[in-house]
Parts: structure tokens; C-alpha cells; sequence
């Protein structure tokens, strides 16, 4: 890019600047080419992933043109291109390092208006898989709804504003989120898009699991109501009704559409000079925030002042702020406490619910006790320092399961009532409750022993959460805790079954009882077995979870 900078401002300097969407189709191009040649194992991941994209969008076209003819084609084109849409519009709030030519804030000290600027940029924005994947289902979606050549001219249009849309609604959030996007909190940001992700995948397939059952597509017809009237969709839905003779509702949907168009490139404009002539004043305002905290933190008060004192505290707010602030550790505590609820959800809205699946948010919670060391990454050299005995050793384990239980406990209880309020199942809450506070307990316990014994370290840089050939020390510390914190779980779930099984139902609210008092022993036996060992084998820990 750097090359192309150059260029600009030499042409500038000498005369008249070049046309700018030549140059920025060739700097897309550019960085393309150049981002291939980093190694041969990128190469053939693009060189895959462009194949799985024209595969999906071939099949995807397949099945469009299939639909032609069907009544309900015209509602399956309208909420497919409402979803690529709102795709495009996530796009660079979920994967902002995704496009490098998405940043304006590279070219704010070239002598480049924003106006010819936003052409440029939504010409060689249309260079790439996604913009290739979305003109293959707007034109699919066009050849199942048209019908005549009247239709067909109206589905030319509408296929081009789509990708313009798609495209300008992409550029636009972008720009005008590009502080965020650019600073840690939009990292964070990307780093928790594999949660969305994971939502969006289970809403998917409910709503194909109840079309299944439906088994019409008339069921999506209220959505798709709505959506028709809501650009890009509503240029799909002008050539449907141009097929149908609607001629009015077609040119209202193209005029939406159009508009639509018009309005994001005006905000797009207004955000791009903004960002090209403004002063960048997060940093100042970050600065202050943080000082702000430090005075705050200093002063005893905040939410630290809640804590115990001494060694414990002190453990409970460095875990605490590592689970804010670190973004893969931010990720792991997201993903168990959105997984853990997003599970018995899904199960009671399928119809085969129970409170028992509330264990998974104590499951998933819990391990995040795993690789406490290995989390500190090369700054546990620090708290190594300062553990010279068993009690030290000891009270640092114990400090950060502290942590772990000050939000495990609550939410585990909140998803626990909130599945039995669900399903009305309050005679089964004692028991569920028991157990997944027990499994919380056991899951503490050998998630404290497999950081002592099969610490693995946790690279700062790139998507990995395990550094390379400790893949198997990763793998032996989870699926070997999981299964040892299942076996620890036997004696409560033999005593749940053995209540069951004898008929003694009036006893079962003894469960949960049982299970906080056996959760709560097994967790501190665990912890201090667990310290018996840290001083003998600090060198080695050390050693792995600096390999990152």
C-alpha cells in the first residue's frame, strides 16, 4: 500500500491527479495478490475458502432456480437477500481486519477529496468472494421471481442495486465505526464475533427445524411481509411484483431501494470527511478514562473495594480484570456464559426441555478454571515471584477460584430457576440445582489440578488458544478433567438416582443440600491438593506458558 501512497503523491506533486477508481481497483488487486504471497498455506486457504464460496453459491442458485414456478419463491428471495444484507452489514463489525481497504483512516494524509473517494471506494469494494456470492444469489433470487421481460428488465436493476446497497451499507458502518473498530475494544469486538456467530447458527437452525415441521414455506410469509418493505429486499420483491402486474408496488420497492442507496452514501460521505478532517480524540478521552480508574482503584473504591483484602483480593481483581480485559480470556468466559444459557433455551423452545440441562452453564463455566497459569501467558513469571509456600500457592488458587465462583454462582442459579420457571418443573429444581452446583465444585477442583500438571501456554498474537506442540497437554488437561470432574459427580448422581429408583420423591429436595456442601468440599480438597504441588513444579510451569 505504501507503494500506491507514493505514487498518489508524486502525481499530485507533478500535475493532475490520476482517476481515482482505476487506482484503487488496482491497489485492491494489489493487496490481494500481495496477501497470497505471504505463504503457500494462505494461498491455499483462499484458493479453498473462494471454491467453498462459489460451491455454496452455486448450489444456492441451483435451488433458487428450482423454486421458480413455486408460491413460495417469492418469500424465500426476499428473506435470503435481507440475510446476505444484514451479513454485509456485520461484516466489518465482526471481521474488521477482514478488508484492509475498509480502514479510510490509512488515506487521511493523501491529498484525496472524499468525494471522489467514496466512488473509488465502492467500485474496488466490489472486487472479491463476498461481492461475487452476493451477485449470485441477488441474480438467483431475480430468476425465481421473474416472469415476462418486463420482470426481467426490472430484475437486471434490481440485481445491481442490491450489490450497491450491500456494498455501500458495508462501507458506511465501517467508516463510521472505524475508531472503534480500530482501537482494543474493537478487537475485543471481532474476538467475541465467534459468539454471535454461534447464536445466529442455533436461530438458524430452530427456524429450519419449525420450517421443517411446517413443511411450507407459507409459514414465512409474516416475516417476509414485513421484510419486502425494507431495502435491498424490497428491489427483490419489485420484480415478483412485476411478474404479478403490481406495477405501482414494483416502482415503490425500486424507489425504496434506490433511496436507500442514495442516503447511505450520503452518510458515507458525511462520516469519511469527518474521519478525514477531524482530530482522532479517543486516545486523549481513553487516557482519562483510564486515569480516571487508576485514581478510583488507588482511592479504594469501585467494585475492588467489594473484594476481601490481602493476597485474595488482590488475586480475585487480577483474575476479574483479565476475564474484561484480555480479549481471548474475555472470550472464553463469553462463550460459557452465552453457550451455557443459549443450550437449555434452545431445549425448551424444541419441546424437549429440562431443567437438567441448566448443568451445561455450570459445565461450561467451570472450565474456565482450566490453564489459569497458562492465561497469565509470560507475565506469570510476576505472580511466580511471589509464591514461596505452600500457603501462598495455596491462597493464589484459591483467590482465582474465588473469582470464577463470583459469577459462576449467580448465573448458574439464575439459569437454574429460569428453566424450571420455563418448563414448570419446580419439583425437579432441588435436584438439577444440587447437581450443577456439585459439578461446579468438582469441575473447580480438577480444573485447579490440570493447571498445576498440564499447563499449556496461550499465544498473545492470532486466532490460536494453544501454542503449537502442547496441542496434546491442552487436550489431556480438558477431556481428562472433564471425565475426572464426572466421576467426582457420581456419589450425588448415584444418590439422585438411588431416591428415584426407591420412590422416595419427598426426599429428593435433599439434593440440593448435598450437592452445595459436597460442590464446596470438593473444590477446596481439590485446591489444596492442587498447592501441595505448585512449589515443586513452578520451574515447569513457567517453562510451558512462555512458549506463547
Amino acid at each position: 500500500m505504501s507503494t500506491q501512497v507514493r505514487a498518489v503523491s508524486r502525481q499530485s506533486a507533478a500535475g493532475p491527479a490520476p482517476a481515482l477508481t482505476p487506482l484503487f481497483v488496482r491497489l485492491k488487486l494489489s493487496l490481494l495478490k500481495n496477501g497470497l504471497r505471504q505463504s503457500a498455506g494462505r494461498t491455499a486457504a483462499y484458493i479453498a475458502s473462494i471454491v467453498v464460496t462459489l460451491l455454496i453459491a452455486a448450489g444456492l442458485l441451483l435451488g433458487l432456480i428450482l423454486l421458480r414456478g413455486v408460491p413460495g419463491a417469492p418469500t424465500v428471495a426476499v428473506l435470503l437477500t435481507a440475510l446476505v444484507a444484514l451479513g454485509w452489514a456485520a461484516m466489518p463489525l465482526f471481521f474488521p481486519s477482514g478488508d484492509e481497504t475498509l480502514d479510510p483512516t490509512r488515506l487521511v494524509m493523501l491529498p484525496l477529496r472524499p468525494r471522489p473517494m467514496i466512488i473509488a471506494l465502492l467500485v474496488a469494494s466490489l472486487i472479491g468472494t463476498g461481492p461475487v456470492f452476493t451477485l449470485v444469489l441477488a441474480a438467483g433470487s431475480v430468476i425465481a421471481v421473474a416472469h415476462g421481460a418486463a420482470a426481467a428488465l426490472v430484475g437486471v436493476v434490481a440485481t445491481v442495486l442490491v450489490l450497491l446497497v450491500c456494498a455501500a451499507l458495508a462501507r458506511a458502518i465501517a467508516t463510521a465505526n472505524v475508531r472503534l473498530l480500530t482501537s482494543r475494544r474493537g478487537r475485543d469486538l471481532a474476538v467475541l464475533s465467534g459468539l454471535f456467530v454461534a447464536v445466529g447458527a442455533q436461530g438458524i437452525n430452530l427456524g429450519a427445524s419449525k420450517l421443517s415441521e411446517a413443511q411450507s414455506l407459507t409459514v414465512l410469509e409474516p416475516v417476509s411481509d414485513v421484510l419486502r418493505w425494507i431495502p435491498p429486499a424490497s428491489a427483490v420483491d419489485a420484480v415478483a411484483a412485476t411478474s404479478e402486474g403490481a406495477y405501482g408496488r414494483a416502482a415503490l420497492g425500486l424507489a425504496l431501494t434506490a433511496l436507500a442507496l442514495v442516503l447511505l452514501v450520503w452518510w458515507w460521505l458525511r462520516t469519511l470527511t469527518r474521519v478525514m478532517t477531524s482530530p482522532d480524540s479517543s486516545t486523549l478521552q481513553a487516557a482519562e478514562t483510564d486515569s480516571g480508574r487508576k485514581r478510583a482503584d488507588k482511592a479504594g473504591g469501585g467494585w475492588s473495594r467489594l473484594l476481601p483484602g490481602g493476597r485474595t483480593g488482590t488475586v480475585m481483581q487480577r483474575t476479574l480484570r483479565y476475564a474484561w480485559r484480555d480479549p481471548k480470556t474475555k472470550m472464553g468466559w463469553a462463550s460459557g456464559l452465552g453457550v451455557g444459557l443459549l443450550v437449555p433455551l434452545v431445549s425448551v423452545v424444541q419441546g424437549n426441555g429440562s431443567v437438567y440441562t441448566a448443568c451445561w452453564a455450570a459445565g461450561l463455566l467451570g472450565m474456565q478454571m482450566y490453564n489459569q497459569f497458562g492465561q497469565d501467558t509470560s507475565a506469570f513469571w510476576m505472580v511466580a515471584s511471589t509464591i514461596s509456600t505452600r500457603r501462598d500457592a495455596y491462597v493464589e488458587l484459591r483467590g482465582r477460584a474465588l473469582a470464577l465462583c463470583l459469577v459462576a454462582v449467580p448465573y448458574v442459579s439464575l439459569v437454574v430457576v429460569g428453566a424450571a420457571a420455563l418448563l414448570d418443573s419446580w419439583g425437579e429444581f432441588p435436584e438439577a440445582y444440587g447437581l450443577a452446583l456439585a459439578l461446579l465444585g468438582a469441575l473447580i477442583a480438577t480444573g485447579a489440578f490440570a493447571s498445576v500438571f498440564f499447563p499449556y501456554s496461550v499465544p498473545s498474537e492470532g486466532n490460536k488458544n494453544v501454542a503449537p506442540g502442547q496441542a496434546g497437554l491442552a487436550w489431556i488437561s480438558i477431556l481428562g478433567g472433564m471425565v475426572v470432574g464426572a466421576v467426582l459427580c457420581a456419589p450425588l448422581v448415584g444418590l439422585t438416582v438411588g431416591l428415584h429408583v426407591a420412590g422416595l420423591n419427598g426426599l429428593l429436595w435433599l439434593v440440593l443440600p448435598t450437592g452445595v456442601a459436597y460442590g464446596v468440599g470438593v473444590a477446596f480438597l481439590g485446591l489444596w491438593l492442587s498447592a501441595r504441588h505448585v512449589l515443586r513444579r513452578l520451574p515447569e510451569i513457567l517453562v510451558a506458558v512462555s512458549r506463547g
